[in-house]
């Protein structure tokens, strides 16, 4: 149990999110496990199915509004019996969508790509967690890490005012800082974050030829919403930090540093240290608006035989690290595309 802030949370996947606790791992028998592992490899020698690595897909192949295959890289050609599904992520789900010449119109023509369909959202709305350091020295030797470096989380409210726990404080084994910033090898941290980040940005096809760069813009802290969420996190981190559980431990603040205090001061940390929770999110939005890519089945709107099924078909992140969510969206996907109904919670846990 926590002996300074909120109270503990045994299960943060249970009814109430708000709490310090152990973050969920997804762990059986002592092996950690990933989609590969638990829904692939079970099946890899079933018959109709077919995994290849290596092959990249250049652009979906499109028959008036029919979505028909895929061109890989090389220039193979996939047909698809029935659907193509693309699972690209918020990145790469959009950059085939723009290269295949489904988005805003008047750009892909500034292109030179063919406009099959316009949606004007397709690489819009990227948004994504972003949280920073608040690092202290060591006073004595740190154990090594055996896990994830970082197995403790506080989930808690800020001044938003939102329903929901807003501000996630993480408990890192390591100094967590950008390369710019120095810290004693000896440090752990105390790292805040920002939930529900407000601010939105994009990715942008540079060129027309298929897998060339992209413009990715995440426009960080965009929206001064999410630079005041941060300086509140940061001052939740050092009252934590200051609590006595940390006495045995704590040498001294490294960074933002002590003399760090002034609302400009902290602002300017923000700034140069905030960074990405690699848990981009968006581009492909599911909704009923005019920026909306996808609709409630997945389907890319305007057009048939093909769904996007990741984190990208989000309109707004959720307020935890979105693992779960993302299996979720998969599992969704295949009970639209099968019409068989997912497990029920009682069967899952039988497994």
């Amino acid at each position: 149990m926590p002996r300074a802030g909120p109270p503990g949370n045994d299960d943060l996947n249970g009814a109430t999110l708000e709490g310090a606790g152990f973050g969920p791992v997804s762990i059986k028998d002592g092996v950690r496990q990933d989609s590969w592992t638990c829904f692939l490899a079970p099946v890899v020698g079933r018959a109709g199915l077919t995994v290849r690595t290596g092959a990249q897909v250049g652009r979906l192949l499109v028959d008036g509004d029919r979505v028909t295959g895929v061109e890989l890289a090389g220039g193979e050609r996939v047909e698809a019996a029935r659907e193509v599904i693309l699972c690209a992520g918020a990145v790469d789900s959009p950059r085939l969508l723009l290269q295949s010449g489904i988005g805003p119109a008047d750009e892909l023509r500034g292109l030179g790509i063919n406009v099959v369909r316009d949606l004007l959202g397709v690489g819009r709305n990227l948004h994504d967690h972003v949280l920073l350091g608040v690092v202290y020295e060591a006073r004595q030797e740190l154990p090594p890490g055996r896990n994830n470096l970082s197995e403790s989380v506080l989930f808690t409210h800020g001044s938003a005012g939102l329903p929901a726990p807003d501000i996630q404080i993480a408990l890192v084994h390591v100094p967590f800082r950008w390369a710019e910033f120095t810290a004693p090898s000896n440090s752990y941290t105390i790292a805040p974050g920002i939930v529900y980040p407000r601010s939105r940005g994009s990715v942008r096809l540079l060129g027309a030829t298929p897998g060339g760069p992209l413009a990715i813009d995440p426009n960080y802290l965009g929206d001064d919403a999410d630079v005041a969420g941060l300086v509140e996190g940061i001052a939740l981190s050092r009252e934590i930090g200051a609590a006595d559980a940390f006495a045995p431990w704590r040498a001294r603040e490294v960074l933002p540093g002590p003399d760090v205090t002034s609302e400009a001061a902290l602002r300017e940390f923000v700034a140069k240290a905030a960074s990405t929770y690699y848990h981009p999110a968006g581009t492909c939005a599911m909704g009923g608006g005019t920026d909306a890519v996808v609709d409630h089945e997945l389907r890319v709107r305007g057009l048939t035989g093909l769904r996007v099924a990741d984190a990208s078909i989000m309109p707004t992140m959720v307020g935890a690290n979105p693992n779960a969510t993302i299996t979720m969206i998969g599992a969704k996907a295949a009970s639209l595309i099968t019409g068989v109904r997912p497990a029920a919670a009682a069967d899952l846990a039988a497994l």
